[in-house]
Order: structure tokens, then sequence, then C-alpha cells
């Protein structure tokens, strides 16, 4: 049975959060809201929460999975960021996009495109996320709560829980947070392009 911890979202019980932390740290599945939708998160070096992870949404071994980082310093340790790159991400974190960069060897392997040796990483606008990414001190691994068959990601924090309370070991109650896809911006070419139109607008590559 998994925990259920009902927090505000504008201003996050850090004793709420802090009890998050330490289950993520323990090996613990979480489900999370975002500013987009909610997400199945986990620790970035757990393999078996991964693999939770892999079970719940009958994912295959070439799924792109998203860090969640705290900031734009987070980020650089995870990927190679130059100064036209930087100045992108500086406008438009945090958001609602997901940026495509070349990995650092900091990211393990098993997370990281098959053939490119590239990682999505996104800033999250939702202060819940920013003050558990503080709490922990290193990005959340993460992919969109969308179960086997469904295209629309689960929205409501109590049918989460019915479904999933003994498959995940939270659930985080941050009230409704929408079932909006991040807009995907691939940074790893000469050009920058958008390869997912989602809910953040970016008038540079439009």
């Amino acid at each position: 049975m998994s925990q259920f911890f009902q927090i505000h979202p504008e201003n996050p019980q850090a004793r709420l959060i802090k009890q998050a932390a330490e289950i993520l740290r323990s090996g613990g599945l979480a489900i999370i809201p975002t500013d987009c939708a909610y997400a199945l998160a986990c620790q970035l070096e757990d393999k078996k929460a991964l693999e939770r992870v892999k079970q719940i949404r009958q994912l295959g071994d070439k799924h792109n999975f998203t860090l969640l980082c705290r900031d734009l310093a987070e980020i650089g340790t995870y990927a190679k960021v130059d100064n036209t790159a930087y100045r992108l991400l500086k406008n438009h974190t945090p958001g609602a996009f997901t940026f495509i960069l070349d990995a650092t060897r900091e990211v393990p392997r098993r997370l990281l495109h098959p053939k490119r040796r590239t990682i999505g990483i996104r800033v999250p606008d939702n202060n819940i996320v920013s003050d558990l990414l503080a709490e922990l001190g290193e990005p959340i691994m993460t992919t969109s709560l969308i179960m086997p068959g469904d295209e629309m990601p689960l929205s409501d924090p109590y049918d989460i829980r019915q479904m999933l309370e003994h498959a995940v070991d939270l659930v985080i109650d941050g009230g409704y947070c929408g079932i909006e896809a991040t807009t995907v911006v691939d940074m790893t070419g000469e050009t920058y392009e958008i390869t997912r139109q989602g809910i953040g607008q970016m008038e540079e590559l439009d």
C-alpha cells in the first residue's frame, strides 16, 4: 500500500517534502505532479525502480526517459551546453519544455537514447517538484503517467491512487496539473528543432 501525501501546490509542506525525498532515496517509486501532467519518478541511479516503471507502463528498452533538474547549473552536469544553448535554456526554464541534449558521462547508460548518447532534460515550473529536487540534491528520473493503451496521462490523484496504490510507494496529490505534453526541442544538431509541439511556446524556433 502506497503513501498518499496531499501537498499544497503553492506552499508545499516542508515535512512532507522531506518524507517524499526519503522514500525516493530508499528506492521508492513515486507519482509526482509537474507543470504539465503527473509523472512516474524515481532516483537517477535506481535500477530496480526503473524496472518497476517499465513494468507499469509496459515500456521497452528504447523508451526515452526525462531527467527533471532544479536549474541550469544542474543541467550542465548531465548535458553538454554551449553558449547558444545556454541562452535558449535560460529564456525557457523553468517551463513546459523537454530539451534533447548530448549527455555527459554522469548520465547512466540505460537512460540514454540507445544510438545517440542523448538525454531529455527539463526544469519544471512546479513548486512541489522544485522543493523535492532541492531536498534530494540531484535530478529525478521521470516518465509521463500514461497507462498502456491510453493516449492521455492520468490527471486525477484519487483515480491514480485507486489504480496504482499497490504498484508504487508514494502518490503526491498536488491538485489537478493538466494533461498537456511538453514541447520537445532537439538541440543536438547544428540547428535546433521542435520535434513535438506541446504546451510550451518558443517564438525563436517558430
